[in-house]
């Protein structure tokens, strides 16, 4: 076969003009479509593997778990066997063999895979918007934290590095706004609300360090094959907005990190964006125009994007004019906007005089596609029916003991699976508010009582269910007082008063806040 493309497909008596990808246009970008159980899933696994063997590295997420069959060559006990052989020789595919190929796994969640976790600051105030799925007003308290973090030399790192600096915002609204703009508790609030929603869908071990290089996944084997790296997104699709986001992050490191190259004689990364639609439903026009630019400009840098989805309509038009090769499987066609959807699929071909391509698309069988590539200066070939080839890995998953040992044999083994905390924004505040409790009280005349103190500390029973039914009510120890008007308190608070509420609010643990409850009691007692 042609070392300078990769075999799709074709061949046999009614499928005459066999279908190759030029790895020279291979950084062009494409597109994979059909509807469910049409065959996307072999057409990514043999492409995925004519780039590797072709040494160029890839990254794609496996959804359902099969694309780990990569990692392990296929049998001729497989029950399909009989029938890969058939299709292999209809097609002419006369080096059709079994292989394995070099795979590294990947997890957000450190489970199924290496772990993956960039910074907050690498997100960017955009992509956490994004994330988030805050409004116009919230993304703006966003932009003025990442602003302020960075004018005061603080690191975000982690969720609680943007949670401590969101409280700084949230408490100082008055004064930031004079200088950043205007910000409101309440639109704080919002945004520390959606923190605890993208934690509780796992979200948190995705931001801390050791960050992802992504020299780590563009490289090659000993060999000179490409590395094909697998993200596992079968627990990570429940989360859509994380798994769109993550990967538009991605898309955009290698758009910002990888030096331009023009148009090389193969790509130097290829990256396939599987669920394409869950990038843009309901996507704001901002980050749309942002897919669309990092779309159209990564290819000088080499890299070749490759969109998976059911329908060709799932990605905006914009982009979608810039997908040259493409692979359309079967679609259905049963209501008027299928229908539609269907007929706008086929006129974006190439047409082909032998045949239909809006009468082809729905009678494509199982394993057989559409297929236009780019050919001689670029331009699309004419659309042809084609019978896709045998992949030569294995179909179907690994087993978990397999998978294991892949991960363990992995040149990346044990570089990411520890977490890094280095002081950054969360240390940098609460050492702050810790310095001020006892600047406040030299220079406002605070006295404590460290007895009082102490005492809170080895009395108060933290963990003790039920404890404070024990302690009498606020209004029980108040009555005694009611003898004697209390003084009426000033409108403003001291600076000793202002620096312990400040440092009661940062401080987080439950300790903590015991703690301060007795340094509190000691104060206000002895006045």
């Amino acid at each position: 076969m042609d070392t300078d493309s990769i075999f799709i497909g074709g061949g046999g008596k009614d499928y005459a003009v066999p279908q190759s990808l030029a790895l020279k246009f291979g950084n062009r970008h494409g597109l994979i479509a059909g509807a469910t159980g049409t065959g996307k899933t072999v057409s990514l696994q043999i492409l995925a593997e004519g780039f590797s063997q072709a040494g160029v590295p890839v990254f794609l997420a496996d959804v359902k778990s099969d694309l780990s069959g990569l990692a392990a060559a296929g049998t001729h006990e497989h029950k399909l066997h009989d029938k890969l052989v058939a299709r292999a020789e209809t097609i002419g595919f006369d080096d059709f063999g079994y292989d394995e190929f070099p795979v590294v796994f990947w997890d957000l969640f450190g489970e199924n895979g290496h772990p993956i976790r960039t910074t907050i600051t690498e997100m960017g105030p955009l992509l956490l918007s994004q994330l988030l799925g805050l409004n116009e007003t919230q993304e703006g308290v966003i932009n003025i934290a990442f602003t302020m973090a960075d004018d005061q030399g603080m690191l975000l790192l982690d969720l609680k590095d943007l949670r401590a600096i969101l409280n700084h915002v949230g408490e100082n609204a008055s004064e930031i706004s004079t200088t950043y703009g205007y910000v409101t508790k309440s639109s704080v609030g919002a945004i520390l609300r959606r923190l605890l929603v993208l934690e509780q869908q796992g979200g948190e071990g995705f931001f801390g360090e050791p960050a992802l290089k992504l020299t780590d996944m563009i490289a090659q084997t000993p060999k000179g094959q490409g590395r094909i790296n697998i993200l596992a997104a079968e627990k990570l699709m429940q989360s859509p907005k994380l798994y769109a986001t993550f990967l538009l992050w991605l898309l955009s490191e290698l758009f910002e990190e990888l030096p331009e190259v023009g148009d090389p004689d193969k790509p130097k990364f290829v990256f396939f964006f599987d669920e394409a639609h869950l990038l843009f439903d309901d996507a704001p026009k901002a980050l749309i125009d942002k897919v669309e630019m990092v779309a159209r400009l990564i290819r000088s840098k080499g890299v070749g994007v490759y969109f998976i989805t059911q329908n060709p309509a799932d990605v905006p038009d914009d982009i979608l004019g810039q997908l040259g090769n493409r692979i359309q499987h079967a679609l259905r066609a049963y209501t008027p906007r299928d229908r539609k959807a269907l007929r706008a699929a086929a006129q974006t071909f190439r047409q082909n005089p032998a045949f239909d391509s809006e009468e082809a698309i729905p009678d494509l069988g199982t394993g057989e596609a559409l297929v236009s590539t780019l050919v001689d200066k670029g331009a699309p070939s004419m659309v042809e029916r084609t019978l896709i080839r045998p992949p030569s890995s294995r179909l179907g998953p690994l087993t978990d003991a397999e998978r294991k040992t892949v991960m363990q044999e992995s040149p990346l083994f044990g570089l990411y699976d520890e977490t890094i905390d280095r002081e950054s924004a969360f240390e940098q505040l609460t050492g702050r508010a810790e310095e001020a409790v006892p600047a406040a009280a030299e220079g406002g005349g605070l006295t404590i009582d460290f007895e009082q103190f102490n005492s809170a500390r080895r009395y108060v029973p933290v963990n003790v269910p039920n404890a404070r039914k024990a302690a009498p009510s606020r209004r029980a120890a108040a009555a005694p007082r009611e003898e004697k008007a209390a003084p009426k308190r000033r409108g403003r608070q001291t600076v000793a008063e202002a620096a312990m509420k400040s440092f009661a609010r940062s401080v987080s643990s439950r300790i903590g806040r015991e703690i301060v409850r007795g340094v509190l009691g000691g104060v206000f007692r002895g006045r």
